[in-house]
């Protein structure tokens, strides 16, 4: 029978090839959100509050009104428009006046006829998942929100993952007092509630960005210094380790060179499963407030800000950001199984 490659293994199951595809497909978003987002401002924040809560596809004409410097000083949504004497006089959206404001033609850029300045500085904008309550783009922020749950799953578990490999693998390699401590040390931790201990320790170090990426790393460190534990004490008991030992090799060499590289299957499979479970906790975080904090886009304060409107006939507004957690999450968690499954030496 015909081996797949080990590095290809996770495509001869479907739900892992598919899962694998659609994480790259979210991590390519995520990364190029500044440019494949309608909004590309800071953080997606461009706010029209005239079109706040619309539905998915609704269009509107925006008026971009230039400063000085020729950025981007203020964006209008327009009912209607017109010219005369070089002026522009427009209608915003959902106004209750029935009167027209004006812009002067001199305050876009000189030599700029009526046409030009149509063509440049008016446009049929489309709202493909509609708006938020503050008439912000749903679809750029569901993109910008996609960066902070990556972020947050990366560095969480490259956190839990040198902690745990540092703790286990000395308590696993040394034993005796030291593993006792360290036991002890993991059983406290253990018992704490993991949303309770994230809670705790971002109300110690303050609200913020990094704060929560911290905070989650140091609550997920238990699982991997458990296995890591449990691996050691198995592999340091086998003929190769005990040959090296009476070879002369340092510990350092005999754990990183002969019992490490055994520990890796092992890791990647629970990393991906710390990396989903690191998105939850940074979702439920966001939804209590003590998360990413505004104007961030997060998909549990996008949650957060719209559960109301669930009963307000609006439900896709808080529906869309739950979808996007529910689905990556169950994407690393398939991964999971597949890698599971690929990295066994049965297989």
């Amino acid at each position: 029978m015909e081996q797949w490659p080990t590095s290809l293994k996770v495509l001869k199951n479907p739900l892992g090839g598919i899962s694998l595809a659609f994480i790259c497909i979210i991590t390519f978003c995520a990364i190029g959100a500044g440019f494949l987002a309608p909004d590309n401002t800071l953080h997606a924040n461009q706010m029209h509050v005239s079109i706040h809560s619309k539905s998915p596809g609704f269009k509107v004409l925006l008026l971009s009104i230039p400063s000085q410097t020729g950025e981007l000083l203020e964006e209008i949504p327009l009912e209607d428009y017109y010219w005369k004497e070089g002026i522009l006089f427009y209608r915003s959206y959902g106004s209750s006046q029935e009167y027209y404001q004006s812009v002067d033609q001199d305050v876009f850029p000189v030599n700029l006829s009526q046409q030009s300045i149509e063509q440049n500085y008016i446009r049929t904008q489309k709202f493909i998942l509609g708006t938020d309550k503050f008439g912000r783009d749903l679809l750029s922020r569901l993109l910008f929100g996609a960066r902070i749950s990556l972020s947050i799953g990366f560095i969480a578990v490259l956190i839990s993952l040198v902690v745990g490999i540092i703790l286990g693998g000395v308590a696993g390699y040394l034993g005796g007092k030291t593993d006792q401590f360290i036991l002890w040390l993991i059983n406290v931790v253990w018992s704490i509630p993991s949303l309770l201990m994230v809670i705790a320790i971002t109300l110690a170090l303050g609200k913020g960005f990094w704060q929560v990426f911290i905070a989650v790393g140091l609550t997920m460190w238990v699982e991997v210094a458990r296995l890591v534990r449990g691996l050691v004490l198995s592999i340091k008991e086998q003929t190769f380790i005990q040959a090296a030992k009476g070879m002369g090799f340092s510990s350092t060499r005999i754990f990183v060179h002969h019992i490490f590289p055994l520990l890796i299957p092992s890791l990647i499979v629970i990393g991906t499963a710390n990396f989903a479970s690191a998105i939850l906790i940074e979702s439920g975080l966001s939804f209590l407030g003590i998360g990413a904090q505004p104007p961030i886009p997060s998909w549990g304060g996008m949650i957060k800000d719209h559960f109301r409107y669930i009963l307000l006939g609006k439900a896709y507004l808080a529906i869309i950001p739950g979808l996007a957690i529910m689905s990556i999450v169950l994407a690393f968690m398939m991964l999971g199984n597949a890698l599971r499954d690929a990295l066994d030496i049965k297989n």
